[in-house]
């Protein structure tokens, strides 16, 4: 290490994530559920993949010196840092066997001790909360997206653009700005409710077009009656083809398909429509699978995330790759209003696989439903 060596300190939420693909919208209280209901850890692959990009950067890099790492015993962050091969770590941090956001803010503390220039995370909104309590805004902060929910703008867009803004940041290219910390209540999420509310501002290390802007709520006077044309454009297109599954995913663009079937649409998680009837609600992987088996054909309709454009891999891990890969990219239907897709020039999947993603955003370009029958071609990237 030399003197002028960043310190980072590192700590991975190992439960972040487990909830998504098994339908519990997210993990906060929940994980022993999760576990039951067959979910793994996610979290340990996405700061793996960040981690072995950040040290291929750095390894190639002529002027950028490997950071001074301060992290946590085990899963929480230092087996991670030694596998993508980073030698430079220090651990300040042992939790217990059984980890808690309690040690998540615990070994920030730690980390604030020990000199920290930078908090890199694995999590989700939960875990930036819990980061930005001990923190606020004296330290910088930044977040690979592993949760099930990400509205904070503390996030990259993906694991591999995390990496880009570490080693931008290392280097100096990069500024720090005042984002928002935002977190949903999932008690209330589960039970179809949406309820974000604004819990920080922090300072994260920012690149435009690799971090993710914090979620908003976009509503003009003239949105119902467009989102009602939009519902009647894509209830014609499942008239002319009764025998075909359509998973219809979250959002107030997507529920207005479920009112004009007159079916009870969840609003925050996918259902499954055949022949205009709902044949499965709130669905989760192990009950898409199964459908996907006995329908013949299936479109997947899903509404980008406000301002920050997400399609996939935000709020929807119900979509696995596995799950992905029978739908195909050809028959993927985006829906937004006008207005929505002003306040959101590209869109962005992140849905765990790389190479998925690169079929997903093949050509750069996607065609999104604005109205009936009507359709934009708008950016896409990983």
């Amino acid at each position: 290490m030399t003197e002028t060596a960043r310190r980072i300190g590192f700590v991975i939420n190992p439960i972040a994530g487990m909830g998504g693909r098994v339908g519990l919208k997210g993990t906060d209280d929940v994980a022993d559920e999760a576990r039951r209901r067959g979910a793994v850890p996610v979290a340990p692959g996405r700061a793996g993949e960040t981690l072995r990009e950040l040290h291929r950067r750095i390894t190639a890099s002529a002027t950028n010196a490997e950071p001074h790492w301060l992290t946590c015993t085990g899963d929480m962050g230092a087996a991670a840092l030694e596998a993508a091969g980073f030698r430079n770590v220090e651990v300040v941090y042992e939790p217990g066997a059984a980890t808690s956001r309690d040690d998540t803010k615990a070994a920030t503390s730690c980390f604030l001790e020990a000199g920290a220039d930078l908090i890199l995370f694995c999590g989700g909104d939960g875990t930036a909360r819990d980061i930005c309590a001990v923190t606020g805004e004296a330290v910088p902060m930044l977040g690979i997206p592993s949760g099930v929910k990400m509205y904070s703008g503390v996030f990259g867009t993906s694991p591999v653009h995390t990496a880009e803004i570490v080693a931008g940041y290392l280097s100096g290219a990069l500024k720090t700005t005042t984002v928002e910390v935002l977190d949903l209540d999932e008690e209330r999420y589960r039970r179809g409710e949406w309820a974000v509310k604004l819990y920080a501002a922090a300072s994260t290390p920012y690149e435009p077009m690799l971090t993710q802007s914090a979620k908003t709520l976009i509503t003009r006077e003239d949105e119902a009656d467009i989102k009602g044309n939009i519902a009647r454009g894509i209830v014609d297109a499942m008239n002319d083809d009764p025998d075909t599954l359509y998973l219809l995913g979250a959002g107030s663009t997507v529920k207005a398909i479920g009112d004009l079937l007159g079916i009870d649409k969840t609003m925050l998680g996918i259902d499954a429509v055949a022949g205009g009837r709902l044949v499965a609600k709130d669905v989760a992987e192990a009950d898409i699978l199964p459908l996907l088996d006995r329908y013949t054909a299936c479109r997947l309709v899903l509404s980008p995330i406000g301002a920050q454009g997400f399609v996939l891999g935000r709020g929807n891990l119900q979509l696995s790759p596995p799950v992905l890969e029978r739908i195909g990219r050809d028959h993927l239907i985006v829906v937004a209003t006008p207005a929505k897709l002003a306040e959101t020039p590209v869109l962005h999947v992140d849905t765990g696989s790389r190479d998925l993603d690169a079929v997903f955003t093949e050509g750069g370009y996607l065609p999104v439903v604005i109205g009936y029958r009507r359709r934009r071609f708008t950016k896409i990237a990983a």
